[in-house]
């Protein structure tokens, strides 16, 4: 290479800038790598394109690499032909790392969670688009949607006007569904409990989304607000590399919630806002969030446990799979609570191999929707995707992502796949069971009882009925009398398992048949809330997280408050009946193997019960 060769000012400024990004954590990604093809097999770039090496992480990794030894490690300046140093000359070369950076990477870090060095390409690829971003050097579609987010504050380019008259149309939409005038979507409420963040797709391509969400605040009884303005979590910034970008939209964010002095912002399902906006958003904007920040399914999932919200998992019977979002699951460890939540609310799900942080990419991260130069070589490497849901057998695939909903639809149209996308906030709408109160009126004395009913039981809004008062009791009294005939009235039941659906089986039966029931998911809350609750029997699982079972039951054994309770082992693990059968402890009034039938469970429940009256 001359010396006298002249470097372009775009090359200039890319390596001139390189140094000022890197850190510990870029620095050791850049020197830790051995080679060892780990990452190669883990890519879904490459297991598309076997025949292809450009494909493989190390090899695009190495593009950086060669720069970062060339110009800021020793070994390259001393010795650049020994470790392959090189640098970069004209605007060619780098359209050529715009191409790899860009186009074969959608940053899902699939490769750095089975790198044994712990290399992160993903975060140095990052770093490499922005230095490109920052000359001008980047997809039409990223230079597009980053001038929406900065100039209009979103990155769909929604406008205000169009985002309000949209809330406004699905809050009519809202209050027909729900024949209830007062139901609003309150926008700039100031001291709500929550502000709600959500993805532009949202207001341009499924605003149901919306009126889903508003509906399941509605009723929970939430205090919550939208804002009119600084609504997006999402973050371009994230994609393209740019940290100014990155932290100037998620200023714009906090300060919105700030001003509403909300105490927390929820934010809709999407992976990579939730991860920019509670995660990296903070650091980009060089700023304390003085307000607690949390996804969607998290609030949805408390409501529900709080019994804020009922919902009744029999409305969505269609074989149902869930696809992790690469930045929920491998960057921000959202992986359980999204099927704790999907166990609750359907009744045949199903898991996709493999799952969790090692899921495999929907083909649209890292801001390749908008890319569609590389939509081919996108769609192709698609096929690891499609394989994956086929095998499933599944209807439909959840996922809790914007961008995978589109990813995942591209896919699915591509391949011919019978299958649907959909998000958890519809299973959880759509789930939901709402009770309406019917008015009964009499004729003497004047008076009016409310009763609340399943609304799926009242198909049209009963109007008030005179009644002679010598009549049979039809209000209150009724209800009651045909309460008191349910085999389980007026007991209270503590339900203990860790398995969501299991709990919701035990407690639905239990309900049904008059009970009240109360559900524990640890050994430490099966303690407490057997002392707070007394109740008159307690279904119990062998194998739960938290204290040791064996001693939960011999405290409760030992506690005098608590001897009347009556106990009722309901196990998958029989191996483990030991735990309890070999202590010296009062034996378990009953023991049921799972899984269980419905009439078996409460025949045993009901003799254990009638025992026990009969005893006293």
């Amino acid at each position: 290479m001359s010396p006298m060769r002249k470097r372009s000012h775009k090359a200039e400024v890319v390596l001139d800038r390189l140094g000022q990004k890197l850190n510990r954590q870029i620095v050791g990604s850049l020197a830790a790598c051995v080679h060892c093809g780990l990452c190669t097999e883990s890519c879904h770039y490459v297991l598309a394109n076997p025949d292809d090496p450009t494909y493989a992480p190390a090899y695009k990794a190495d593009r950086v690499r060669k720069l970062f030894k060339r110009h800021y490690d020793w070994t390259g300046r001393v010795f650049p032909w020994w470790v392959k140093a090189s640098s970069v000359w004209t605007d060619e070369e780098l359209e050529e790392l715009k191409d790899i950076s860009f186009g074969k990477c959608t940053n899902c870090r699939r490769c750095t969670i089975n790198c044994p060095m712990g290399v992160d390409f993903a975060t140095f690829n990052r770093m490499m688009r922005g230095l490109l971003v920052s000359v001008g050097v980047m997809p039409e579609g990223v230079a597009v949607v980053s001038k929406d987010q900065w100039e209009i504050g979103n990155q769909m380019g929604v406008l205000k006007e169009d985002y309000l008259d949209t809330l406004e149309w699905m809050e009519e939409e809202l209050q027909d569904e729900l024949d209830d005038p007062t139901i609003a979507i309150p926008i700039d409420v100031q001291n709500a409990d929550i502000v709600y963040s959500i993805n532009p797709r949202e207001v341009k391509y499924d605003p149901r989304s919306i009126a889903d969400a508003a509906k399941i605040f509605h009723l929970a009884g939430e205090n919550w607000t939208m804002p009119s303005e600084g609504w997006d979590m999402t973050n371009f910034g994230l994609f393209s590399g740019d940290d100014a970008l990155g932290g100037s939209v998620a200023l714009r964010l906090y300060e919105k919630v700030e001003e509403l002095n909300g105490k927390k912002l929820v934010i809709s399902e999407c992976g990579h806002g939730y991860r920019s906006s509670r995660c990296e958003g903070p650091n980009w904007a060089q700023t304390d969030v003085p307000f607690e920040m949390e996804s969607s399914v998290l609030t949805m999932l408390r409501y529900i446990k709080e019994g804020r919200i009922k919902v009744d998992k029999t409305r969505n019977t269609q074989r149902v799979t869930f696809h992790d979002s690469c930045n929920n699951a491998r960057s921000c460890g959202l992986t359980e609570e999204p099927r704790e939540l999907l166990n609750l609310v359907c009744t045949d799900f199903r898991e996709m191999y493999p799952n969790r942080a090692e899921n495999y990419c929907c083909t649209g991260g890292g801001g390749a929707m908008s890319m569609s130069e590389y939509t081919p070589r996108r769609l192709k490497s698609g096929i690891v995707k499609a394989n994956q849901l086929k095998e499933t057998g599944a209807e439909v695939v959840v996922t809790s992502c914007h961008n995978c909903v589109d990813g995942l639809t591209d896919v699915i149209r591509h391949y011919e796949i019978d299958m649907e996308v959909t998000q958890l906030v519809t299973l959880v709408a759509n789930a939901i069971v709402i009770e309406k109160k019917v008015a009964v009126a009499v004729l003497e004395p004047i008076a009016v009882e409310e009763i609340p009913v399943p609304v799926e039981e009242v198909p049209v809004l009963v109007e008030e009925v005179l009644v002679p008062v010598a009549a049979e009791p039809v209000a209150a009294e009724a209800v009651a009398a045909e309460a008191e005939a349910l085999p389980l009235a007026g007991r209270v039941l503590l339900v203990a398992d860790d398995e969501p659906d299991q709990v919701e089986f035990l407690a639905a039966v239990f309900e049904d048949n008059g009970a009240t029931v109360h559900r524990a998911m640890t050994g430490d809350e099966t303690l407490d809330r057997a002392r707070e609750l007394k109740p008159d029997l307690l279904t119990l699982d062998l194998s739960m997280p938290g204290r040791d079972v064996g001693e939960v039951f011999e405290l409760l054994r030992a506690d005098p408050e608590l001897e009347s309770l009556k106990i009722c082992v309901i196990t998958g693990r029989p191996e483990l009946r030991k735990l309890i059968y070999d202590r010296a402890a009062r034996k378990p009034e009953g023991y049921m193997d799972k899984p269980i039938d419905e009439d078996d469970l409460l025949l045993n429940v009901r003799r254990i019960l009638e025992t026990g009256r009969e005893e006293e």
